[in-house]
């Protein structure tokens, strides 16, 4: 550690890293960026001198582990590699934040959280939401009681992706599914506080836009309690990014509810009326770092670890096999062993924009 502060190798130069985590780190008490690996020669040069961190290719990527200049790596690559990264790492004493979805196979995601339990080093899967004040207190609302019994979660999340995106020609893997789901499967696993136990879903494709995959998908999960959740993603609709939940004495909105870089809403009815609540805009990237970088400092387990992504890759596979199918997937019972809590929340604010990106699509762009 250098004088308090977790030192992070940025694994993957993709938009992710460079427009929200890379400058996000400066905003943290306990994180300094320390390296940055990418396959791209030019974002090796311009990154690495904007930040003043040596840069690495990815065939350089176990020669740094072994340095002993980094304590973490921050692993942005594509979700087809999340195992062979996060493996090596872990294998080297190095701790791993991991983006989200965990891995491209439940096999994968297995394997990352088998080799987390093995490592002396610590595993976060990055849900950003996990800290953000209208996440955590739409979590209170439901626990207060003040909804009644949760009934139903349903969501809407779309965007429109450009048939050149690198994301239109991987698959179910590569798809809305996996990209934009875990988003409001994650909230609706949260909101029941259960695991679901059946999976349900349909989806459609259209020839024009030359995906291989269901560009519009609509799922409905079961959970033990009688809770049911449905949610909708798309790679053609217009962008929306909201969710809702039902209860027996009251609902609550929340739009937008996933996005990051502006504050998120709340539309809470009760029978005594209708309040509306904003949440200012904060630094998720920020926030969700600071968490885990004092879990490395202080030697405390991560709240959304390996299981957390794997209780999500479960589904994913799930909604794969039910699209398939054309019918219902059960999926055995399971209880997941933390959630997140108020205290989890992180409030830095957000006071930049972020630098010029170097051969980096914005989402939703070929």
């Amino acid at each position: 550690m250098a004088e308090g502060k977790v030192r992070y190798a940025v694994v993957g130069g993709g938009w992710i890293s460079q427009a929200a985590f890379m400058p996000a780190v400066a905003r943290t008490r306990n994180s300094t960026l320390a390296a940055i690996v990418t396959g791209d020669a030019e974002k090796r040069a311009a990154l690495g001198a904007r930040y003043g961190i040596p840069a690495y290719d990815y065939g350089d990527y176990d020669r740094l582990l072994a340095s002993g200049d980094i304590d973490a790596v921050y692993l942005a690559t594509p979700n087809w590699l999340h195992r062979e990264g996060t493996e090596k790492a872990l294998a080297a004493g190095i701790h791993v934040l991991l983006e989200k979805p965990a891995a491209a196979s439940l096999e994968d995601a297995e394997a990352i959280r088998d080799a987390a339990a093995r490592a002396r080093a610590k595993l976060m899967v990055a849900y950003r939401l996990h800290f953000e004040p209208a996440t955590l207190a739409a979590l209170e609302v439901v626990r207060s009681g003040r909804l009644g019994q949760a009934r139903l979660f349903s969501s809407a999340f779309a965007q429109i992706v450009a048939p050149g995106n690198h994301r239109s020609k991987h698959g179910y893997w590569a798809g809305p599914v996996v990209d934009m789901g875990p988003y409001p499967i994650n909230m609706a696993r949260h909101v029941f506080g259960e695991e679901p136990v059946e999976i349900a879903a349909i989806g459609t494709r259209d020839p024009a836009l030359e995906m291989n995959f269901d560009d519009t998908v609509s799922v409905s999960m079961r959970f033990p309690g009688g809770g049911l959740a449905q949610f909708s993603v798309s790679y053609a609709g217009r962008p929306v990014d909201q969710y809702r939940i039902l209860g027996s004495a009251g609902d609550l909105a929340v739009e937008p509810g996933f996005t990051f870089g502006t504050g998120l809403r709340h539309r809470l009815s009760l029978p005594g009326g209708v309040q509306e609540e904003g949440f200012a805009a904060t630094d998720q990237f920020a926030g969700e770092l600071e968490y885990f970088s004092d879990c490395v400092l202080r030697g405390l387990d991560p709240e959304p670890d390996g299981e957390e992504g794997w209780c999500d890759m479960r589904i994913l596979d799930a909604i794969e096999r039910a699209l398939a199918q054309g019918g219902r997937v059960a999926l055995p019972p399971f209880q997941r062993r933390a959630r997140p809590v108020a205290s989890q929340r992180r409030e830095i604010p957000l006071d930049a924009p972020p630098p010029p990106l170097v051969n980096a699509h914005a989402p939703g762009e070929g």
